[in-house]
């Protein structure tokens, strides 16, 4: 029984260590920020976010695709490899025709079954519509003041 015990204590012992010396998987994609907030913009004025992104690894890496959640954003990023411990960028486009707070994923596949997301958000303002009023003209103010 003693040899039991003993023996099953060992096989417990021996999985425990051998799961604190296993490491993690190596992290060969970085993303220097992860989110960006436009604030306030006017309806109808794209806007457009640069995100940097960063090859950890010592083989080159091709992004497989960047994907967003909808039509009103429009990632663009470079096909090409990406050279080991080299950088490249992912620019992000929001149309913003729709008026209201917006929060827009976009996912970055690469290394065939990887993929980080990233998020653009904000709040769309309606312009008034119509011109704007016409300005008086500074003699027009002088003659008022006097």
């Amino acid at each position: 029984m003693k040899k039991i015990l003993l023996f099953t204590f060992c096989l417990v012992a021996a999985f425990a260590v051998k799961a604190q010396t296993e490491t993690a998987p190596l992290e060969i994609l970085t993303i220097k920020e992860t989110e960006f907030n436009f604030g306030k913009i006017p309806q109808g004025k794209p806007v457009y976010h640069v995100f940097e992104i960063i090859n950890k690894s010592d083989k080159p890496l091709k992004l497989d695709n960047v994907a967003a959640s909808c039509g009103c954003t429009t990632p663009e990023w470079s096909r090409e490899e990406i050279a080991p411990r080299g950088t490249s960028v992912i620019k992000v486009g929001y149309n913003a025709a729709a008026e209201g707070a917006f929060e827009k994923p976009i996912t970055i596949t690469y290394a065939g079954d990887q993929s980080k997301v990233i998020k653009i958000k904000g709040e769309v303002w309606k312009a008034p519509v119509g011109a704007a009023p016409t300005n008086t003209p500074l003699s027009f103010l002088k003659r008022q003041l006097q």
